[in-house]
């Protein structure tokens, strides 16, 4: 079963073409990098793989499905923009109102899973109490606490410190000996050279190459 497949995927916001013939197809699991400058159509191109976008034409599907049109991806997670959470609520009461409604995992899976990140599931405190780094993790947490076998992360390295960003780099491995199939945007070229196996350039809207990682010694 083919992870990811888009064909002449186009994209037009108010009249703009923000995403031009994108062609692109992931048959087994592995990191990918998706590299280029900001306004480049990275996020637009994650969110139209997530289903919060239609296509203006072309077709994405993942693991044989359609996406678009109401229609969501299966077994699928993904870190987006800044992660919005009801921030009156503790991160475990965010993440229990979320696994509510698939009904998928347990309370103790989500202790579980903020443990994994490094949160402590007892802290009562609000996430809008949250530094940056803390409302990142719990964005991952969020991501992956269904088990998903493909994750969009969009800079999740954003806001952590160095220690923070090491343990990040060391999940997201982790997530790859699980065989989970991670498309990741990063600024940063030592988390490309570090973490992916294959990497995409975009560049104004278009996917304009593929490659390997320049890996660092």
């Amino acid at each position: 079963m083919t992870i990811l497949e888009i064909h002449n995927l186009h994209k037009k916001i108010k009249g703009r073409q923000l995403l031009k013939n994108i062609t692109l197809v992931i048959d087994k699991p592995g990191i990918y990098g998706i590299v280029g400058r900001n306004g480049s159509g990275k996020s637009l191109l994650f969110k139209t793989i997530a289903g919060l976008f239609v296509p203006s034409s072309g077709t994405v599907k993942v693991f044989n499905d359609i996406i678009g049109k109401g229609n969501f991806p299966k077994s699928f997670g993904a870190l987006l923009d800044t992660p919005g959470f009801l921030t009156q609520y503790s991160g475990f009461q965010n993440l229990k109102i979320l696994a509510s409604i698939q009904n998928k995992i347990s309370d103790q899976d989500i202790k579980n899973i903020l443990t994994f990140v490094g949160l402590d599931y007892n802290d009562k405190g609000p996430v809008r109490k949250y530094s940056l780094g803390m409302r990142q993790r719990l964005g991952i947490a969020q991501a992956i606490m269904e088990n998903p076998k493909l994750l969009l992360l969009d800079e999740p390295m954003n806001g952590l410190d160095q220690s923070g960003v090491a343990e990040m780099r060391d999940m997201i491995l982790n997530f790859r000996k699980q065989d989970i199939t991670i498309l990741l945007a990063s600024h940063n070229p030592e988390d490309i050279a570090l973490l992916c196996d294959e990497v995409y350039k975009m560049d104004g809207g278009e996917l304009v190459y593929h490659s390997s990682p320049v890996r660092l010694s």
